[in-house]
């Protein structure tokens, strides 16, 4: 199973994809609040795959995407964010993110996401 970082200022939200996470047997190696620690988890851990918010103070998600994807061009990242953040999502997409999922979303959508980089 998958070694993952979650990083999204909502702790809500991260203990929503823990569980879920967690539940499909994956290990959640480190979680963060915002971009600036995301980016340095990301190099110190150097999970399979990452969950990130766009969102987020000091460093927002896309900042961080470009930062990881410069540092490991292989990176695995999975964009979560509101609904209405189009232009974001394309933006993170082009910069290499491999999926994305808007919030509120189902269990299923996160499953079928991590599924999906996996392959």
């Amino acid at each position: 199973m998958a070694k993952i970082l979650l990083i999204d200022d909502s702790k809500m939200s991260r203990k929503m994809l823990r569980t879920i996470l967690e539940g499909m047997g994956h290990e959640i190696v480190g979680e963060v609040a915002d971009g600036v620690e995301g980016l340095s988890l990301y190099k110190e851990l150097h999970p399979d795959i990452t969950t990130m918010d766009i969102t987020m103070p000091q460093k927002d998600g896309i900042a961080c995407l470009k930062e990881i994807k410069e540092f490991d061009a292989d990176a695995k990242v999975i964009m979560i964010t509101a609904a209405g953040q189009s232009s974001k999502l394309m933006e993170a997409l082009k910069l290499g993110a491999k999926e994305f999922i808007c919030k509120p979303y189902e269990p299923e959508q996160i499953i079928n996401a991590i599924k999906e980089v996996e392959k």
